[in-house]
């Protein structure tokens, strides 16, 4: 059994499933965070990714201003 849609902590391109996961959000929220340019994202192909650093970086200022 693989990491039950854990990503692994040296990916660098995350799914949205697994930032939903990462962040306890659902799908919608996800995409409303990439629409509104909170999360970066790049498109490969047809898949959607976001860079972890964005993740870090999203969550950081989410941080800050709740300070």
């Amino acid at each position: 059994m693989e990491n039950e849609g854990r990503p692994a902590e040296d990916e660098v391109l995350l799914t949205v499933p697994e930032v939903m996961f990462r962040l306890k959000l659902g799908r919608w929220k996800v995409y409303d965070l990439i629409r509104s340019r909170h999360l970066c994202s790049i498109t490969v192909g047809r898949c959607r990714r976001i860079p972890l650093s964005s993740l870090r970086e999203f969550v950081a200022n989410q941080i800050a201003e709740a300070a």
